[in-house]
């Protein structure tokens, strides 16, 4: 088949679909939920910290089980136990019960972006992995986009339980998917040489070594390359789970939507969340084509560039209009996503092909025991001071962030860089 590395980030994506879904159900169910079993805003928080920090200290862990088993073994057993702990929600009595199922729930979703790392550096050169993971970045977004009309579909016929039931039960069919079509590119018989040859050239030697050698996770934590994406992690996660736990809830409380009209616009600041995937995907080789820098400078560009669009929604205590508030969360949604994928290309363009996903994991922890920390506050602060003084922290955050990845990142590719990234649509056509 000809561009079966797209095929294989296809089906990375719709596993991140399937992730983000299982997520996002809870802030969509929210509000229904809080009010059949009696839970107040901070103790909803106190169920969002629960998954956030499960979440955050299983990104290490899965990330090493990953690099030690395997992308297809490792990200099958994950998903499995995901989607299981996501369809047990609808079993909860109490915000202790909920609390405790969501936890499972980060247990089990954290090898989710590890493992879609991981599969890009198996399956991409350099100069396109930019694009590959912002392809499969969209999934975080495209399953939090459909959260909105699922969940609220499944209320109106059903009841919230409903919900996580119909999500939990997609989990397993995915599953058996990725068992049965995933393969490492020298397993896969599909693949054309001519294809294998253009993946393995334009890799980088720690990609292509068959004998690249696995640093301890003591040795990566305490290099600086890893500060560089862990400490961007803790400024930039708080954002992207402030809007994926907390829109329906502003949207309900601040603007005074009901339960229709959250089902017609909590959606549209993750479909530009998604633009921001794909296009922060594509800015990197363009910068590094159009601007004359190395593709490494690139992706910090692009990180740069998505720090500097969330001073969209840090003006959102500015506008009157709930429409043009929806409309600032979306300028969010995509300078998030824009930046997110930029730093999962700088962490594969740092780490090796036996340390990544741990690294990845590592980071993604550091992230999420941010957003953790942020939520518990946020919980507290936003009964007295409101939505809008936070969103304009979250942009400080940004910020901050791109800074430190400017001045701590630093090259460690051991050979030359490609030119131009080849466009995905034309290398499927040409069969590269």
């Amino acid at each position: 088949m000809k561009g079966m590395r797209w095929w294989m980030v296809g089906l990375v994506t719709a596993g991140l679909i399937v992730n983000y879904l299982a997520r996002n159900t809870l802030s969509v169910a929210a509000p229904t939920m809080m009010k059949d079993l009696n839970i107040s805003t901070e103790q909803y928080s106190h169920i969002v910290v629960a998954w956030q920090v499960c979440y955050a200290l299983m990104q290490p862990i899965a990330g090493y089980i990953l690099d030690a088993i395997g992308t297809k073994m490792g990200f099958a057993i994950f998903a499995l136990a995901w989607s299981l702990a996501c369809a047990a929600a609808a079993m909860a009595t109490s915000w202790q019960s909920l609390a405790v199922f969501r936890g499972m729930l980060g247990i089990t979703e954290a090898a989710g972006i590890p493992a879609g790392v991981k599969a890009t550096t198996e399956w991409f050169p350099a100069k396109e992995r930019s694009v590959a993971i912002g392809w499969f970045n969209i999934g975080s977004s495209v399953g939090a986009l459909l959260a909105p009309p699922l969940v609220v579909w499944a209320i109106m016929h059903g009841s919230w339980e409903w919900g996580f039931l119909i999500v939990g039960g997609l989990g397993i069919v995915w599953t058996f998917l990725w068992m049965l079509f995933y393969k490492h590119p020298r397993d896969q018989k599909r693949l054309s040489d001519e294809e294998r040859d253009y993946i393995v050239s334009g890799q980088e030697a720690q990609y292509s070594d068959p004998n690249a050698k696995k640093r301890r996770w003591t040795e990566i934590i305490t290099s600086r390359n890893f500060w560089a994406i862990g400490i961007p992690r803790i400024l930039s996660e708080p954002a992207w789970q402030t809007f994926n736990a907390w829109i329906p809830l502003y949207m309900m409380t601040e603007r005074h939507m009901n339960l229709k009209e959250i089902a017609l616009f909590a959606w549209l600041p993750f479909l530009a969340a998604d633009i921001g995937c794909v296009l922060g995907g594509y800015l990197s080789p363009l910068y590094h084509k159009y601007c004359k820098v190395s593709l490494f400078t690139s992706r910090k560009m692009v990180v740069v560039t998505g720090a500097l669009f969330m001073i969209g929604p840090a003006c959102i205590g500015l506008v009157e209009s709930p429409y043009t508030a929806i409309a600032l969360l979306c300028v969010g949604g995509f300078a998030h996503q824009t930046l997110s994928g930029a730093l999962y290309s700088v962490t594969s363009d740092m780490f090796g092909k036996n340390e990544v996903a741990t690294t990845t994991g590592m980071g993604g922890m550091m992230g999420y025991l941010g957003a953790a920390a942020f939520t518990a506050v946020f919980g507290v602060l936003v009964t007295k001071v409101g939505y809008s003084p936070l969103f304009v922290v979250l942009a400080v955050f940004d910020l901050i962030g791109a800074v430190v990845v400017c001045v701590l990142a630093t090259d460690r590719n051991r050979v030359s860089e490609p030119s131009a990234a080849t466009p995905p649509l034309q290398a499927a056509r040409t069969g590269a």
